[in-house]
């Protein structure tokens, strides 16, 4: 059945219009900001759970891996992208963000006091500790011996994680609606840094809430991110009307009046750069996603830490909060500074950037906390993703980005593995390595959504984009299950004298959490990124014999724009 098009309204359309399509563009990046938050609330607290909830590393990275279990193992993503396609961005939008929110309420019940000795929780513990075929093939959410608050937090945390990718691939679909021809790179690249945000945000605020007024209760970070992911259906609730109005206002029919059909799906799988990209995405998505849920944990392991005098500011439950605020100084003035004409306020935001930033570290040490260490985490790239969606947009090399990116990736990782653990000893030296590997991860991070997620455009048919996203999602979706799991069993086998003195009692949970040697998940890590590397050139070289346009720019003259569409034209019939 083909679209039904209604007469297009004159004059300019609501995308044309700066302040609307930055408005939406606001309002999906503040869902993710949101649901970005959920994702990693229980990353700074691993050590808590370790000590309340009896999890160990093999428990937490099982959990954590249920993430995207349903998406690859139930090929729920894959359904996303055709409900996207079949069904429109808005609705998408508005569905995944209801899903997250009832996966995201199941796992705050599951960490909670009421759950400890409930029916669910004998349940949990007699059931699903085997699981025929899932368990022969090595691949079950759960297993023999799994705290029974982490098997029905890991349940949660599946439907959340449906709700979660579902949201990004129509977030990416409704950027491409929104800019496409237009600042599609600096806009993509923004919805990433204000997402990456929520990872700065929980770290600062999950261990303020778990232990707040001395009283450690982690459902309490849970609770916080539940509430924050209701914010984020309002928000896709409010982009669903906008949406509807641009849609009103051009005479364009939505997605779901384009029937999908399967062999859609078979131009899509055919394409060779397609496969090196979803390749590249799932390794260098694999580095860090999984890295994230340990890198408080691997922090408190490799450096010295001493008690904070409970008497002091550094003690209280308010630095927390000026911290973040310092942090949000940094964030706005660093990426605001990009925007500014005036060489004097650039250079003004530029330096309370960077005096922030300092304030802000400083306060981090002080604390003598992990989690507000590697908060750090997203600020710098921030600030650079502006420049390098800007780059993208205008002046091209997508895929000389990923290259670099890879680079950097292997290069933090392998000194986070052995040179962060000789500046043990070293207080002062080994803070300010954390620091400054820290930032360059972020940084190497951000070049992915501001050159690999708008060359996916450049790859397939509009009208099955919302399926290219959701196959690249499935694929990265798989590392992601894999490796947390992968993390927390090498943790437990490369430990084992702590796994024995754990048992024995000669540590204590506590002290055992903050003893593992990490060195091993960060060399595997390492390799992710060395295998990233490989397939950077790789791409390089399709572009290059393909002429898909990876290395041009977005945004095009208009004597360009005709020879792309005849180059496009030329892929199309190849494929």
């Amino acid at each position: 059945m083909a679209n039904t098009i209604s007469a297009p309204v004159k004059g300019e359309l609501l995308r044309d219009k700066a302040w609307a399509r930055w408005t939406a563009l606001g309002l999906l990046a503040f869902a993710m900001f949101c649901s970005y938050i959920f994702m990693d609330i229980l990353s700074p607290i691993k050590d808590l759970l370790q000590s309340t909830r009896g999890w160990d590393s093999t428990a937490f990275g099982t959990m954590q891996g249920s993430e995207t279990f349903l998406n690859v193992f139930i090929f729920f993503l894959i359904f996303a992208g055709i409900i996207l396609d079949k069904m429109g961005v808005r609705f998408t939008a508005v569905l995944s963000g209801a899903v997250m929110l009832v996966g995201a309420v199941i796992n705050w019940y599951a960490l909670t006091d009421a759950f400890l000795g409930s029916s669910l929780d004998i349940w949990f513990t007699n059931h699903l500790n085997y699981i025929p075929v899932f368990d022969e093939l090595g691949i079950s959410p759960f297993y023999e011996g799994m705290p029974a608050s982490a098997k029905f937090s890991a349940v949660g945390f599946m439907i959340f994680g449906c709700g979660v990718e579902m949201a990004g691939i129509t977030v990416s679909r409704g950027i491409v609606k929104w800019f496409k021809g237009r600042e599609m790179a600096l806009a993509m690249g923004s919805e990433m840094a204000l997402a990456r945000l929520g990872v700065a945000t929980c770290m600062i605020f999950s261990p303020l809430f778990a232990e707040l007024g001395g009283d450690i209760s982690v459902s309490r970070s849970v609770a916080f991110a539940v509430v924050l992911l209701m914010i984020a259906l309002i928000m896709f609730i409010v982009y669903f009307f906008m949406d509807k109005k641009l849609d009103e206002q051009s005479g364009e029919a939505e997605e779901k009046d384009e029937p999908f059909k399967i062999s859609d799906l078979g131009k899509i799988l055919s394409s060779w750069a397609f496969w090196v990209v979803a390749l590249l995405c799932v390794l260098y998505y694999s580095a860090i996603f999984p890295f994230q849920k340990y890198a408080v944990n691997m922090l408190q392991c490799n450096l010295s830490f001493t008690d904070v005098d409970p008497t002091s500011f550094w003690a209280t439950d308010s630095v927390a909060v000026v911290q973040y605020i310092i942090m949000i100084i940094v964030a706005v003035a660093s990426f605001a500074s990009n925007f500014s004409k005036n060489k004097s306020i650039k250079t003004i935001m530029l330096f309370i950037a960077i005096a922030a930033l300092v304030v802000y570290c400083y306060m981090g040490y002080m604390r003598q906390s992990a989690a507000a260490i590697f908060a750090v985490f997203p600020l710098l790239a921030v600030g650079i993703t502006p420049i390098l969606g800007n780059y993208v947009d205008y002046k091209g090399k997508a895929a000389s980005m990923l290259i670099l990116g890879a680079l950097l990736l292997i290069l933090c990782h392998l000194t986070f593995a052995f040179i962060l653990p000789m500046f043990k000893d070293s207080p002062v030296g080994g803070v300010f390595v954390a620091y400054v590997t820290i930032l360059v991860l972020g940084a190497s991070f951000s070049l992915v959504p501001a050159s690999l997620w708008p060359s996916v455009p450049k790859l397939v048919d509009a009208k099955i984009i919302g399926s290219a996203y959701a196959l690249i999602f499935w694929i990265q979706n798989i590392g992601l299950w894999l490796f947390p799991m992968l993390i927390g069993k090498i943790l437990t086998n490369t430990n084992p004298q702590i796994v024995a003195d754990e048992a024995a009692g000669i540590l204590t949970p506590e002290q055992a959490a903050v003893s593992y040697n990490y060195t091993a998940p960060l060399v595997m890590l390492a390799c992710l990124g060395v295998a990233a590397l490989i397939l950077g050139f790789v791409l390089k070289a399709v572009d290059r014999k393909k002429h898909l346009g990876l290395e041009l720019p977005n945004i095009q003259q208009k004597e360009d724009v005709k020879e792309e569409i005849k180059e496009t034209q030329v892929f199309d019939s190849e494929l």
